[in-house]
């Protein structure tokens, strides 16, 4: 059975289809065909006659109604040697059925098995012999930019996972919590359960201590919320049902928060002034769409002024 590991990195893949371009594009160096339209297919990739073959994910990048690429993504936490039979008849059969190109993207989290996934597989064919793409620690791209991470948080949640364990890792976790801070609640706290059970013990608890205790250099509202929620569950289950209306009125508002401290961090990575009277107008919004215009805005502005223009 899949491991909670495995579901949340395949999760990442089909909540951002693109993440899978991303890392062939910007970790191998890959030129990606000129694409309008990324999707999410079925894994199933049944031979007949009936032989259960099930990858952990397919993108199929289109143009127009024309598919591309294809993109077998599989998660590997350990050593299958099953996996050199099975992973040419994902491939095939994906190929066979976008009728387009088609590559093995491999995603580890450990370079002592990403090692392992990269060794080319030989298909006995005089020529033919398929060598894995694997997006491991080498790999995965480095995301410090805070407006790179707010573009794309998966990628950004990867490159925790990846290089979170670093001696000077606090950049990477800066972009990281400036990308959740814009995303539904829910979802940026399953990102960063994953990414805090994926670090090694003492980068999970230099993070968890730094998260708590307010040091943390861009401390976003996620950050603080994330912190107190997880003192207050046990004691939030028991209340009344009148409450709800309550809480969820301080998420939204939470989150409001946390998309206004992002764009501050944006427009100060780009080192634009920004005066009091300008930070007051952008902590004090609650208009969530309008604030999404402002992230979008912030990761080009050379002024204050490009922001409300």
């Amino acid at each position: 059975m899949p491991s909670q590991e495995h579901e949340a990195l395949i999760l990442l893949f089909r909540n951002r289809p693109e993440l899978a371009a991303e890392l062939l594009g910007d970790g191998f160096g890959m030129e990606m065909p000129e694409y309008s339209e990324v999707r999410i297919e079925s894994g199933d990739l049944t031979a007949c006659p009936p032989v259960e073959y099930q990858a952990d994910a397919v993108v199929v990048l289109s143009s127009g109604a024309s598919p591309v690429l294809a993109v077998v993504v599989e998660v590997q936490r350990g050593r299958d040697p099953h996996k050199r039979w099975s992973w040419p008849v994902y491939l095939a059969s994906v190929r066979a059925r976008a009728r387009c190109p088609a590559i093995l993207l491999v995603v580890c989290t450990e370079a002592p098995i990403a090692q392992w996934c990269a060794a080319p597989i030989d298909m006995g064919h005089p020529g033919w012999r398929l060598t894995p793409m694997v997006a491991g620690p080498a790999t995965v791209p480095v995301v410090t930019d805070p407006s790179e991470a707010v573009r794309a948080p998966e990628l950004a949640v990867l490159s925790a996972v990846a290089h979170g364990g670093d001696i000077e890792a606090q950049p990477i976790m800066d972009a990281l919590f400036a990308a959740l801070a814009t995303i539904d609640a829910d979802q940026a706290r399953l990102y960063a359960d994953f990414v805090l059970m994926m670090l090694p013990e003492v980068a999970r608890k230099h993070m968890e201590e730094l998260m708590a205790t307010g040091t943390y250099e861009y401390q976003s509202d996620f950050a603080r919320q994330y912190v107190a929620e997880g003192r207050a569950e046990g004691r939030a289950e028991g209340r009344a049902e009148g409450k709800a209306e309550g809480r969820a009125e301080g998420k939204i508002e939470g989150r409001a928060e946390g998309k206004a401290e992002a764009v501050l961090i944006l427009l100060g990575t780009r080192g634009v002034a920004v005066s009091e009277e300008a930070r007051g107008r952008i902590l004090g919004c609650t208009e969530a769409a309008r604030l999404d215009v402002w992230i979008q805005r912030a990761a080009t502005a050379d002024a204050i002024d490009d922001l409300f223009a």
